[in-house]
């Protein structure tokens, strides 16, 4: 890809990805690992023409809530009003999802083929409400936690301060 100046790297992610689903945290933790990972690859590579893009998909009719579901042997009692739900959610989802694959995938070669691909591609309605309930979430406590978050900085106007800016 370097060589040719072009590519496209497409991973999957999930809507558990960028929110965290009580019973979940590992597949949560991978997947946000997933996110970050592929931000900071996005920048490195973007010299040489080649973009990357996160698929993240809220709930579809796979077979992730079926057979490819797996279930740790041994339960933690304490656990089982948190993890015990959400393992009975996704058992009583499997063949109701409302994602349908054949359009998702239509989705991401959409997305491949833009001129201007987007970062992050969510899909599913679910997706999305989650994504910007998420979003609402953190601007909250950002705003909330403002004063809070400045005043950790040196206040010394004569030492260097540091200033990361994002850049899409």
């Amino acid at each position: 890809m370097r060589q040719q100046g072009s590519g496209h790297i497409v991973n999957m992610s999930s809507t558990a990805g960028l929110v965290g689903f009580a019973g979940s945290s590992l597949y949560c933790g991978a997947k946000f690992a997933l996110e970050g990972t592929s931000e900071a690859l996005a920048k490195e590579v973007e010299s040489f023409g080649i973009k990357v893009t996160l698929i993240e998909p809220g709930a579809f009719r796979t077979d992730f809530n079926g057979r490819s579901l797996a279930a740790a042997k041994q339960s933690i009692n304490a656990y089982a009003p948190v993890s015990g739900a959400s393992l009975q959610w996704f058992k009583e989802m499997d063949g109701q999802q409302p994602g349908n694959p054949a359009k998702a995938a239509q989705a991401i070669i959409q997305a491949v083929e833009s001129p201007h691909p987007p970062m992050r591609l969510a899909l599913g309605t679910d997706a999305m409400s989650l994504i910007q309930e998420k979003l609402e979430w953190v601007k909250t406590d950002l705003d909330a936690w403002q004063q809070v978050t400045v005043s950790t900085d040196y206040t010394d106007r004569n030492s260097e301060v540091m200033v990361c800016t994002w850049t899409k």
